[in-house]
């Protein structure tokens, strides 16, 4: 995860946060006017609250922007260095863009794979693009190799949650000791493996997660205020907590009580031993943390401490229990009585930038992890956004969507590699928070609030159900959910004439409400927002009118081009051709927060011609210099004129027809655009 800070780690984390923040009580919340974010203009509405960013003009652009920038960068470092498996974190060259592996901090592994499950899961049905699963399978096998302990422990077969920084096995991060494990951590991997399994049927995930719920069975000890069922770290050999970096307390019982909960609906494992085990521990959770906000014992670099708290457990249990409110009859005010704590505990500082809340992620009252805003903790604002804008979907309080909106805006300015964005104490990104635990959570935005997807496209946003199988064309999407019984949430830009589940045909309801156990659908026109419910089938097809084709883009990141590098010939391979000399890739910078193309106008035109009968349908493009610069983007007889003022991006849609190949465009000579994310109809 990150560099925390907390009492009694190291050394060196206390000199670094007591050289960065003084030993003196903070203000809890303050108002900072800032003029950036992550060395990004801020971009304000008429009232001076935030914008999003890179298109304040369109929510869906610059949200769906961040998610997939998020998932250009991993896809690319997977395919070309595999830091994640290795590195908790890397390091940007800002000139080249290229980013090295930081050899000093905790590897997170055990960690990174739960989180990146959960980006996984909603990011596969948003797309369509398998290759998110070849990712995740291809990760998670390498630590079932790799990152489990062995026979015969007291914790055995079970995953370590950290290792030492480019060491290719698994035994924990060697400043707590070695060949420990975290239960909690165990809990929440078993729940990603378990959610795995459903979405690729393959059983050694499921075979996995029995096992892991049935080591958490056995090793579960009835809790008190200062001892949780499981503790928050022990040694795997013995179970022992006593020793350096062990300790018997973590509020966070949810990661196990998630894995109880699937395998029990699943019908799999020993049922009887999870209910009693999974009712034990959310007795303790309601008697203790519920009640007295102990909120502490999560993060996989931090010291045991009582009194070092942080905003995930309390987050992500108020997450849960708005997604499950059948398990809490007091759901709506224990959600909000843990929101309300995080926004307003003293024992970390929160921001309001221009009416976005931004929370810092723990603290003791005193000292505190991380940096000043708009450095980074992206995601743990993004978590508290998320949870908000869940709350509001469950209860139509408007005070929480605006909230939600506000900090969602602040998180987007985090997208890509932006310029003066870091971890606290360095220069470095970590794989962890800024893409997989934050996306994840922006991703929750469009379950909760479709609204704010791009209007313009058609994805399934929320399911509660695992989404197996996924395709979208023109006027149609084709999906199957893992269960039978789901309710999913939609944006489509046509309109749906007819929606069938199993082959039979599904009616329109009057009105929509979550939880329901009639089978139907919802459509409103004006917003595009579509909801279904179905009991029989999880094999769902809609069809209807209007619409565009789907379309794939060039990101410029795939495969990886160094900066600089000027496109000869075919890129990507089979793909589209480039006119020599003319166009040059250029590091992220500017409103790009990936690779993107750079093009100097001059006497002709410069061109791209696309192969296998595909048409040029969009384009991002972006002017980076200080005048205004007007522009032309012709295929035979269609054209486009735009004018973009300095410091300008717009998303361009052509419709151009369909026999439209080689595009030309033409710049003022001496003058530049920047261009990415070229969308194309196949």
């Amino acid at each position: 995860m990150t560099l925390r800070f907390s009492i009694g780690l190291l050394a060196l984390s206390t000199l670094l946060a007591s050289a960065a923040y003084p030993q003196q009580r903070f203000q809890v919340v303050s108002t900072v006017a800032a003029s950036e974010i992550a060395g990004r203009p801020v971009q304000l509405d008429a009232r001076g609250k935030l914008l999003p960013w890179p298109f304040p003009d369109n929510i869906g652009y610059s949200y769906s922007s961040h998610v997939l920038s998020q998932w250009t960068i991993l896809w690319d470092q997977f395919q070309r260095q595999k830091l994640p498996y290795f590195y908790c974190c890397f390091a940007i060259d800002r000139a080249t863009g290229e980013v090295s592996p930081d050899r000093n901090w905790a590897n997170s592994t055990a960690y990174l794979r739960a989180m990146l499950q959960g980006f996984v899961e909603r990011l596969y049905p948003y797309t369509g693009d398998k290759r998110t699963l070849e990712f995740l399978e291809d990760f998670v096998d390498y630590e079932m190799e790799n990152g489990f302990t062995p026979d015969g422990y007291v914790w055995s077969r079970v995953p370590y949650p950290s290792a030492d920084p480019g060491v290719a096995r698994y035994r924990g991060w060697s400043p707590h000791g070695e060949d420990y494990v975290e239960p909690h951590l165990i809990g929440e991997d078993g729940y990603a493996y378990v959610r795995l399994y459903e979405q690729t049927g393959k059983e050694k995930y499921l075979r996995a997660a029995i096992h892991f719920a049935d080591e958490l069975v056995r090793n579960y000890k009835p809790g008190d205020a200062d001892h949780s069922p499981w503790p928050v770290r022990c040694f795997a050999r013995d179970g022992r907590v006593e020793g350096k970096g062990m300790g018997p307390y973590s509020a966070n019982v949810l990661g196990p009580i998630s894995l109880f909960d699937e395998l029990i609906r699943l019908k799999q494992g020993n049922v009887e031993t999870y209910s009693r085990t999974r009712k034990a521990a959310w007795q303790w959770l309601e008697q203790y943390p519920l009640q007295n906000n102990v909120w502490v014992g999560y993060f996989e670099d931090v010291a045991p401490s009582m009194g070092n708290m942080n905003n995930v457990v309390p987050l992500e249990t108020a997450r849960y229990i708005l997604l499950h409110p059948e398990s809490d009859q007091n759901w709506q005010q224990h959600a909000r009585q843990l929101i309300e704590w995080v926004r307003t505990t003293a024992r970390w500082p929160k921001y309001v930038v221009h009416g976005a809340t931004v929370t810092t992620e723990q603290g003791n009252g005193i000292e505190f992890c991380c940096n000043q805003p708009n450095q980074c903790c992206d995601s743990h604002t993004s978590r508290l956004a998320a949870v908000e804008a869940l709350y509001y979907a469950r209860t139509g309080d408007e005070h929480y969507r605006e909230e939600a909106f506000r900090s969602f805006n602040w998180v987007t300015y985090f997208q890509g590699l932006p310029e003066k964005a870091h971890a606290p104490f360095s220069e470095q990104w970590w794989f962890t928070d800024e893409f997989t635990d934050g996306p994840r959570r922006l991703m929750d935005a469009f379950w909760a609030v479709p609204e704010w997807a791009p209007a313009d496209e058609s994805h399934l946003l929320g399911s509660t159900s695992v989404v197996t199988q996924i395709t979208y064309q023109r006027n149609s999407v084709a999906y199957s959910t893992f269960d039978s019984q789901s309710e999913d949430v939609l944006l489509v830009a046509f309109k749906p004439t007819e929606l069938k589940v199993g082959g039979r045909d599904l009616r329109r309801l009057p009105d929509w409400k979550w939880g329901g156990r009639e089978e139907g659908y919802t459509f409103d026109q004006e917003s595009g927002v579509l909801h279904v419910r179905h009991e029989t089938s999880g094999k769902v097809l809609i069809h209807g009118e209007g619409g565009s084709e789907p379309t794939q883009e060039i990101t410029f990141d795939d495969p990886h081009l160094r900066a600089g590098t000027t496109l000869q010939d075919e890129y990507p391979k089979g793909v589209a051709v480039w006119s020599p000399a003319a166009w040059r890739i250029i590091p992220p910078s500017g409103k790009f927060g990936t690779f993107s193309l750079g093009l100097t106008g001059g006497a002709t035109p410069a061109a791209v011609e696309l192969k296998e009968h595909r048409t040029l349908a969009g384009v991002d493009v972006y002017n980076p210099g200080d005048e205004q610069i007007p522009f032309e983007i012709h295929c035979g007889s269609a054209e486009l004129k735009a004018t973009l003022r300095a410091g300008e991006m717009k998303r361009l849609r052509t419709k151009f027809p369909s026999h439209c190949r080689r595009t030309e465009i033409t710049i003022p000579p001496g003058l530049e655009l920047r261009f990415d994310n070229l969308a194309y109809r196949p």
